[in-house]
């Protein structure tokens, strides 16, 4: 049976600051903190913004403020709850919300610090 949810995906520059880390590393924390299931962060290898500046990873190259891409699927109410808080801690870059149907969503309680998760992931607390 699938369940209603809602797909929250950030795009920030790698190299963009937020209280002395990383933004990318910033949003994850705050919507880790908020209570969201789950976050997974990408880098892009390219890309370009607004200003139509092209960053990239390739090997000749100087690799300059690449795409990081933050995405979070969780209910609607808890990601509508968190978006004040990284709406002001992104000026610059794209936050995007939209409805998906998630099919195979598992309720899993919380695991303790060295806990093994049911796919092998060790979760380590921070």
């Amino acid at each position: 049976m699938a369940t209603q949810a809602t797909l929250l995906k950030i795009y920030v520059g790698e190299h963009v600051q937020w209280e002395g880390k990383p933004l990318y590393q910033a949003i994850f924390f705050k919507l880790k903190d908020a209570g969201l299931d789950g976050v997974t962060i990408t880098r892009g290898i390219e890309g370009f913004g607004q200003l139509k500046a092209v960053h990239t990873a390739r090997l000749l190259e100087l690799a300059a403020d690449l795409p990081m891409i933050v995405e979070c699927v969780d209910f609607s109410d808890k990601i509508e709850a968190v978006l004040p808080e990284i709406r002001m801690m992104v000026p610059r870059g794209r936050i995007l919300t939209t409805d998906v149907m998630v099919h195979n969503f598992d309720q899993i309680p919380p695991l303790g610090v060295g806990q093994y998760a049911r796919d092998g992931e060790y979760h380590i607390e921070q």
